[in-house]
């Protein structure tokens, strides 16, 4: 008579099983990953706006600025807090100072047609701006005023964690690289910096205020958005 052989293994796993957990017990259900892949996504968004909650206060809590005491609302940013595209545009302007929004207005429209144009919506990307105030009759920020907002500024970049970041206007190339040279010289070139660790490419562009007074610089910037849709693509960056 051949004796039955023992199945060692099937004796080792359930010691193991029963030191891991008493009640372990097998399911034949699939584990729902879309679910936890999900709350992953909640649990970033809801310490993003947390995090955006806590900064909003200490910009508001900034004495002796002449840019906060002149305005009726500070200008956080706007859109989707998760999405790999940053904008930065230069300062709000009148509408934003009344609205608390970024890009209203014809300014609003003309950078809405300028994303569409290589398929993105502004709702899907999130927006702000260098400055959280608008200057008194909208002049430009002084340095001194710009790098003084920069710090907030970069801050709110390593919160939304963007994958590729557009800058538009000499006041955001100022804030983001500390560049104060012509802007005509230095967009169109890609760039990167450095914020927590993390190298962001950077495309440095026209903002949609000085094209409106000029018109004719549409086409440079058309040029800069084929090169950052081109960047999108290289890059795998999916935007929704």
């Amino acid at each position: 008579m051949t004796k039955k052989p023992l199945n060692q293994n099937a004796k080792f796993d359930q010691i193991f099983i029963d030191t891991i957990e008493e009640s372990f017990v097998f399911e034949n259900k699939p584990i729902n990953r879309f679910k936890i892949f999900e709350n992953n996504v909640n649990n970033i968004e809801k310490d993003k706006k947390e995090k955006i909650s806590k900064l909003r206060k200490k910009i508001n809590s900034i004495e002796n600025c002449n840019l906060r005491n002149n305005s009726k609302n500070m200008v956080m940013g706007d859109g989707n807090i998760n999405s790999p595209i940053m904008l930065i545009g230069e300062t709000p302007g009148e509408k934003e100072d009344l609205e608390g929004l970024t890009f209203c207005g014809d300014i609003g429209s003309l950078l809405t047609k300028m994303l569409l144009a290589i398929d993105i919506k502004k709702k899907d990307i999130y927006t702000t701006y260098s400055v959280n105030f608008r200057p008194p009759n909208d002049r430009k920020p002084t340095s001194q005023e710009i790098k003084r907002y920069s710090i907030f500024l970069k801050e709110l970049i390593s919160i939304i964690d963007p994958k590729l970041l557009v800058l538009m206007g000499s006041t955001a190339m100022e804030a983001v690289t500390g560049l104060n040279s012509q802007i005509s010289n230095e967009r169109g070139k890609w760039k990167e910096i450095i914020i927590g660790n993390k190298t962001i490419p950077i495309m440095i562009t026209f903002n949609p205020s000085y094209l409106i007074r000029y018109p004719e610089n549409k086409k440079h910037s058309w040029e800069d958005l084929k090169k950052i849709k081109k960047k999108i693509q290289d890059l795998k960056i999916k935007i929704s």
